[in-house]
């Protein structure tokens, strides 16, 4: 798991084709390597990576056909800047919200305004995943934690603070970039939890919710 708060950013070095599949290598000057294991999480650009080889400030992830179908990856080229984010702990400040790393699909900026001393983006997120962004909830973007400004439609609206702007790779982002999206993980299960079982005509009901105590006639 992760905050979606930004630790470091980093440089995709190479990219090794593998059997269908992909193993990438990116190094950072900015990454705290220190607690860094084989076998961790590194959100990278999103993307939850597991680190399978380690050498100086440099690491190896491997990517699956499933991750390279649903996420920006297949078009990233060496040099790219990558967001970068180890795996919280138990004692991790969450100052962003809960970040899985598992990517739901790729939107598209649609334009781009300085606001201030702001940055102000409109995104358009694939019409499976409009729903589960809401005004004022948390969304993901290439990793970073933020927070929906405005909704119409599949179009979403960003304010990146100064500070963001200058600790991730969202500064570079111009209209018609593509980006990694992952929808607050609540709003997931809410609607797996409203769904009916089976030989249910309806999942959660006002009963449900007088027998739990959530609500009273």
């Amino acid at each position: 798991m992760f905050t979606g708060i930004i630790e470091a950013t980093g440089r995709l070095q190479s990219l090794e084709p593998r059997q269908g599949d992909l193993r990438l290598w990116v190094s950072s000057e900015e990454l705290d390597f220190a607690d860094v294991r084989l076998g961790d999480s590194i959100a990278t650009n999103g993307v939850c990576l597991t680190v399978v080889e380690l050498s100086g400030r440099t690491y190896a992830a491997d990517v699956s056909r499933e991750t390279l179908s649903h996420t920006t990856l297949a078009s990233w080229q060496p040099g790219r800047l990558l967001n970068l984010e180890k795996a919280l702990l138990p004692t991790t400040r969450l100052g962003g919200h809960l970040v899985s790393g598992h990517v739901d699909g790729v939107g598209t900026i649609k334009s781009r305004r300085t606001e201030g001393r702001s940055l102000q983006f409109e995104v358009e997120a694939p019409a499976n995943l409009s729903r589960y962004i809401a005004h004022k909830g948390s969304i993901t973007v290439d990793g970073v934690s933020l927070t929906v400004n405005a909704v119409a439609g599949q179009v979403f609206s960003l304010n990146i603070v100064p500070h963001s702007a200058s600790h991730t790779n969202l500064l570079a982002l111009q209209p018609g970039a593509k980006v990694n999206l992952e929808v607050d993980l609540l709003a997931r299960y809410l609607e797996r939890l409203i769904q009916p079982a089976a030989g249910e005509q309806s999942g959660l009901t006002l009963a449900k919710l007088a027998e739990h105590g959530f609500w009273r006639a």
